[in-house]
């Protein structure tokens, strides 16, 4: 497989991220991501990663935008970092919108289906003033609605895949999954 930057020059990349880097939040993170790296390489889980990460940072409140199919796992990582941090969790189903309202596709068009409210769950972390939102099991673009209207930084803790039971990678060591997907 050919990557779209093999044999392409990238060395003129440096200075505009060095510029970039030299911002003081950009550079506090990557200071404090680099950190948990190199000491704890092999060691943390990812849980352990973000909760260290949020300490580091100084961060006060965190954000848990979840998909109401994991309501469960939600609960279970608000209580983890509930004890040092506050922490807030906004389902994507909590505004009742209507999806037949914005002319979307229903799974069952015989009944009620409200839509996912990714925008609005980023607009209610923002107003309460999150200092890191993390993502919960949000459906594609979903996600990427959420990452964009939020204010503070985001990462994700579980990807959806109802297929693989949320396990993403599964796919590129599966067998079956392989020959599905050429």
């Amino acid at each position: 497989m050919k990557s779209f930057l093999s044999g392409q020059n990238l060395k003129g990349f440096a200075p505009r991220t060095l510029e970039e880097y030299k911002n003081p939040d950009n550079r506090k993170i990557l200071e404090v991501s680099t950190r948990i790296e190199g000491e704890h390489y092999t060691e943390w889980t990812r849980l352990e990663e973000i909760m260290g990460f949020a300490e580091q940072m100084g961060y006060k409140q965190i954000g848990i935008a979840h998909c109401v199919g994991l309501n469960n796992e939600a609960k279970l990582l608000k209580d983890v970092p509930d004890k040092k941090f506050t922490v807030h969790t906004i389902c994507c189903k909590f505004s009742g919108v209507n999806k037949k309202d914005l002319d979307l596709p229903q799974i069952m068009c015989d009944r009620y289906e409200a839509i996912c409210n990714p925008i609005g769950q980023a607009m209610v972390l923002n107003d309460l003033k999150t200092d890191l939102n993390i993502i919960v099991g949000l459906c594609i673009g979903h996600d990427i609605l959420f990452t964009k209207y939020s204010q503070a930084p985001v990462t994700t803790f579980i990807v959806k895949d109802r297929v693989t039971r949320h396990n993403t990678v599964a796919t590129l060591y599966s067998s079956c999954y392989q020959k599905k997907l050429t």
